[in-house]
């Protein structure tokens, strides 16, 4: 199990820069829980938590594959030079706004700021992977999951950190250690030169277009971003879930749990050479996470006071999140051009993001007025509905999954 990542750790550069990735992304699980715990404990909303993170993931939906296009285009350290300072300075804003009881509009605005700089270090190592390891598919697909079981020991730790300052200091002491991460992660990674990939400046008669008006590319945005909506809704009622027990605290620890059995299928689908299309894995991986969703559900609903019950379905439920996202984000990446791989890998992750705006402010709402137990609804109506957005694109999909891999 461990050759192929013995293997992929011999390629020149990519523990080092695969290390300061990992510094810059750890602000992506942090954030999110350290807005809704220091908005809630400053306004006693869940409603205005959903409301401010529905409006942030817009902007950083559409921010995301724009400044990704201009990483193709201009190189990942210009981009990075002009977006980490900006991003820190408006998080910082947000935090000394909010603090200053400064009217909604202006701390609504410096948070949707600080998305609109968003750094793309998931997509930019994701993207260095590919040119560093060349025409080697299968140690390409090894990459996909480490980067994979990354993103879950980020959103493991991550949550716990941001819980463990907001409730030992204050919620805002996790956003300061974002912004900590950010600076030290983006000159680390932007640092090293040898392993970026070379920019494709535009070309007068090359194709501009987004890549959103590709078929296949509309094909896997629609059920990722109702996977967004998934992942979403279902982070804000875990913390309404801890948060009605009286242990806030737990929320951390409930969503490191979820993370963690994500990161467990991302090592083991990594060691595996596989003889399925990506598009065929993205698939199986979507309808087997619709499944596992159902048990979150019927806990939450018939026996919501056993805690160690949510924790063991919630693992279960994380084991299909890091195969689907591996496949997807292949599927996507080989089926454009050297030229626009970044940007299309933002556009996947785009779509996650932009499917988490709406059902947050929905399920605010709901545990505000209607309770927790009525909230888990949420998850798993986006979860089917997921599923079923690979219906009208079935023609896309169906190319896709008699490829052989090579």
């Amino acid at each position: 199990m461990l050759t192929p990542y013995k293997k992929l750790f011999r390629v020149p550069g990519g523990w080092r820069f695969s290390f300061a990735a990992f510094i810059l992304r750890l602000p992506i699980s942090m954030l999110y829980l350290a807005i809704v715990l220091f908005v809630v404990a400053e306004t006693d909303s869940y409603a205005t938590a959903g409301a401010l993170s529905m409006a942030a993931s817009i902007v950083l939906s559409i921010a995301s594959p724009l400044w990704s296009r201009a990483a193709d285009q201009l190189g990942q350290r210009r981009i990075l030079s002009i977006t980490a300072p900006l991003h820190i300075f408006f998080m910082g804003a947000f935090v000394f706004l909010l603090k200053s009881d400064a009217p909604t509009i202006l701390w609504f605005t410096s948070a949707l700021l600080f998305e609109a700089f968003v750094i793309g270090s998931g997509q930019m190592v994701r993207r260095r992977w590919v040119y560093a390891i060349g025409e080697d598919r299968a140690l390409t697909d090894t990459a996909y999951s480490f980067e994979a079981f990354v993103d879950e020991v980020i959103f493991t730790s991550g949550p716990v950190i941001a819980t463990l300052l907001a409730v030992t200091f204050a919620p805002e002491y996790a956003i300061f250690a974002a912004m900590f991460f950010v600076a030290t992660g983006g000159l680390l990674f932007a640092s090293q030169k040898s392993t970026e990939p070379p920019p494709h400046p535009k070309e007068p008669d090359s194709d501009h277009s987004l890549l959103i008006r590709l078929p296949f590319i509309r094909a896997l945005f629609n059920p990722l971003m109702l996977c967004g909506s998934f992942f979403s809704s279902a982070g804000l009622v875990i913390v309404g879930y801890s948060e009605e027990y009286g242990i806030r605290e737990w929320s951390g620890y409930f969503i490191a749990v979820w993370s963690f059995g994500s990161g467990i299928s991302a090592l083991i689908i990594g060691a595996i050479k596989w003889k399925r299309s990506e598009a065929t894995r993205f698939l199986e991986s979507l309808f087997l996470l619709f499944l596992l969703t159902i048990p979150i559900y019927l806990v939450a609903l018939l026996i919501p006071e056993k805690l160690v019950i949510m924790g063991v379905v919630l693992f279960f439920n994380g084991l299909a999140i890091a195969p689907l996202l591996t496949a997807g984000f292949a599927a996507a990446e080989r089926s454009v051009a050297e030229n626009r791989k970044t940007e299309v890998l933002a556009w996947a992750i785009s779509a996650l993001n932009l499917g988490g705006a709406l059902p947050p402010a929905i399920t605010g709402y709901i545990i505000d007025n209607q309770g927790v137990s009525v909230a888990f609804v949420i998850p798993l109506l986006c979860m089917g509905l997921s599923a079923l957005s690979i219906l009208p694109f079935w023609k896309q999909w169906s190319l896709k999954v008699g490829e052989i891999p090579s």
